[in-house]
């Protein structure tokens, strides 16, 4: 990694300053992006005031802040592990503006993208972009069944699997029915032998 991003990266975790309040160093506000996958995705980052430069840093779902890239004043970008192009990205700098791109977008692209300036040992983020994947609902594809032969009509008196469901229900019910039924059976005939012996013993 560049020693600049490096250094920027280590004042943002460090420090966490960012800025006077009322002090306007970005031209935009926070903005939701829904992206289909493998879309090209464009951010863009305008400044205002002195330009020192800007890194592009990416918050993924858990809250992990990740260098992009640092772009110069002289429109030269530095990624990760100090190289000057990306398989993934593209940086670059127009007038007043830094731009980022995602070429393709994946599932582990979605986060909040944060550009950073530092300026007198303050660090100033913009307010963050968030960018997710849209979501879309997929209908499985149909097979279509077996067609049935004009004339022959379909025979649907064929016995049906009984649903395992309902035959453990009733198998329950019937265990029910057993704990409950034999004790009460037991109970009226020690019942009927008590007043048996009752009736034989007042004679």
């Amino acid at each position: 990694m560049d020693t600049i991003p490096a250094l920027l990266l280590l004042l943002s975790l460090g420090f966490c300053e960012y800025g006077h309040r009322g002090e306007k160093r970005f031209m935009q506000y926070k903005t939701i992006t829904y992206l289909q996958l493998g879309a090209q995705m464009n951010l863009t980052c305008h400044i205002s005031g002195e330009d020192t430069g800007v890194v592009w840093v990416h918050q993924d779902n858990i809250k992990t802040f990740k260098f992009i890239v640092f772009i110069s004043p002289q429109s030269g970008a530095t990624f990760e592990g100090n190289q000057k192009t990306s398989t993934h990205f593209e940086a670059r700098k127009e007038g007043v503006f830094y731009h980022l791109v995602v070429k393709s977008f994946t599932p582990r692209d979605e986060g909040n993208y944060f550009c950073i300036k530092h300026i007198d040992k303050q660090l100033y983020f913009n307010p963050g972009q968030l960018v997710f994947l849209s979501a879309t609902t997929t209908v499985a594809p149909t097979t279509p069944g077996p067609s049935t032969p004009r004339g022959i009509t379909e025979n649907n008196s064929c016995p049906k699997t009984p649903d395992p469901d309902i035959s453990m229900e009733e198998d329950l019910d019937y265990f029910c029915l057993v704990f409950l039924w034999i004790p009460l059976a037991g109970l009226c005939l020690l019942l009927l032998q008590l007043l048996a012996t009752t009736i034989a013993l007042c004679r």
